[in-house]
């Protein structure tokens, strides 16, 4: 089990992730919101899981964590380029640009 639950965390910031830039729904509500500012900390909150363990993660771990980090980090670039379709995201200012 022990070792099973770095994958699980790190599982559940990528959920968390994916939830945040809209692609899957809250489980709980079941609504799709957008929230990039969200995203960007939870892509920080793994970095510096990163290298708070590293040398500390067994092969499988440590390109697991990679792999979630790179697949975050290349949405979330694909959903801040995207233009603004005149729907606001969470956590932006009244501003429309």
């Amino acid at each position: 089990m022990e070792e099973n639950l770095f994958i699980f965390v790190v599982s559940f910031f990528l959920n968390w992730g994916y939830q945040s830039l809209g692609k899957i729904a809250d489980p709980v509500t079941g609504e799709v919101k957008k929230n990039l500012e969200m995203v960007q900390k939870i892509i920080d909150i793994l970095q510096m899981l990163k290298e708070k363990t590293k040398g500390n993660l067994d092969e499988k771990e440590e390109k697991f964590l990679t792999n979630a980090i790179a697949e975050l980090q290349l949405n979330y670039v694909e959903e801040a380029s995207k233009k603004d379709d005149g729907k606001k995201t969470e956590g932006e200012t009244g501003k429309n640009s």
